[in-house]
């Protein structure tokens, strides 16, 4: 049964998805995108929480994997993560109480980095001691995670965000620290034996977190429908399954449906590819999030990754971004051909190919990511390479700095 919640200041999810979609109503060129009427209509009964210890990949059978690999750059990885961080240095990180307001990126780059760094460090905080746990086996670093969150959580960290449509990266920052605090969680919570009073606490705390973002439905246009809309399902999916919410759950698995319906012909998710010349760059920032939470929904027990809508699949925007990524020309009338280049010096964007390579045969994308390795994502999932990556496909980093950046950037000039 899902958690009882502490009383949060929040708006229902169901009313939160009707302004969104009034919200795609509006937007131009929107006889691509779903309908309010057609949104409504969407029948998601059939998705509910199955297994909610299922996390996003099953935990034991990797860490068992791991135990016996000769992979150079997994043992790289265990290695330096199972000198994991010291939990007293951990707790002593402070919650964030206070309102939180966050400059625009564009407009302010370094003031933006400035504001985002104790945001950032609690991503990489809470994904470290879940990687340390994986890696030592040491409950340790599962139970100081806990008591970490838990520390969070008896203050309702988080939950007071300044939102306004001009000034949303408040809203921006908060998702990403949903789902990186319960990405990681999910990664140790079926081991830990006690703690049960933290563990509902945390579980009560990350819900109405989740109830409380989602029920803020973003701008026309923008925010409401694109990848910003793919981070909060993100979230909703994976706060769905540790709670055993099938409200949040559904949530996150409408973005599934979405993309897929709203994609053009040839792949492209229209929201993003309009970002000019940073279409490639969002084409392929849309698919980290859609394909991390296709792997948390999979992992319910149903077949997301064949999902087809309208003749199109997910493999449609991965061919689409490599062509664009072969040839930006390939773009059109959609973007203009001087594309911004830099998002492929950061393997961060990246992660996705590890689940997408563990379950497909893809060799354009097997060639792409063997140049990045090993991938990290401090929010999304953590140390993807170390939990997803076949120890068979590659055995060392590639330490050519200039065959690098020469394969990563084939086939695109540069800005």
């Amino acid at each position: 049964m899902p958690h009882v919640l502490l009383p949060l200041t929040r708006r229902p999810l169901r009313a939160a998805l009707t302004l969104l979609l009034a919200g795609l109503a509006s937007t131009s060129g929107a006889a691509e995108i779903l309908t309010i009427e057609e949104r409504e209509a969407l029948d998601l009964s059939a998705y509910r929480v199955t297994d909610p210890d299922a996390g996003y990949f099953d935990v034991a059978a990797r860490m068992e994997t791991l135990a016996s690999t000769d992979n150079a750059i997994l043992l790289q990885e265990l290695d330096t993560l199972s000198q994991g961080p010291s939990c007293q240095q951990m707790m002593a990180f402070e919650p964030i109480t206070t309102q939180l307001r966050v400059p625009g990126y564009y407009p302010n780059p370094q003031e933006w980095e400035l504001a985002s760094e104790p945001l950032f460090q609690f991503e990489d905080n809470v994904s470290r001691l879940a990687g340390a746990f994986i890696a030592s086996g040491d409950d340790y670093y599962a139970d100081c995670l806990v008591r970490f969150l838990d520390h969070w959580a008896e203050q309702d960290a988080l939950t007071d965000f300044f939102y306004d449509s001009k000034e949303p990266q408040a809203w921006f920052a908060t998702e990403s620290m949903i789902f990186a605090a319960a990405m990681a969680y999910a990664n140790v919570r079926p081991f830990v034996e006690g703690l049960e009073e933290e563990r509902q606490n945390v579980e009560r705390w990350l819900n109405g977190l989740a109830h409380q973002h989602a029920g803020i439905p973003g701008g026309k246009g923008n925010s409401c429908c694109n990848n910003h809309f793919y981070r909060r399902a993100l979230y909703a999916s994976m706060v769905g399954v540790l709670t055993e919410d099938d409200e949040l759950f559904r949530f996150g698995v409408s973005a599934i449906h979405a993309a897929l319906h709203d994609m053009t012909e040839r792949g492209a998710f229209p929201l993003e590819v309009s970002r000019g010349r940073r279409a490639t760059h969002y084409q392929n920032y849309g698919l980290l999030y859609l394909i991390t939470n296709m792997q948390v929904i999979s992992r319910q027990g149903y077949d997301i990754f064949d999902l087809e809508i309208e003749g199109h699949t997910i493999h449609d925007a991965v061919d689409f971004l490599f062509t664009i990524l072969d040839d930006p020309a390939a773009l059109g009338d959609l973007a203009p051909r001087e594309q911004y280049t830099g998002f492929l010096k950061d393997p961060q964007y990246f992660t996705w190919m590890e689940i997408y390579l563990k379950r497909f045969n893809a060799p354009r994308v097997e060639n792409f990511v063997r140049q990045m390795r090993p991938l990290y994502n401090r929010s999304a999932g953590g140390y993807m390479t170390l939990y997803f990556m076949d120890p068979a496909a590659q055995t060392h980093v590639v330490l050519d700095e200039e065959k690098q950046e020469t394969t990563a950037f084939k086939g695109l000039e540069q800005p």
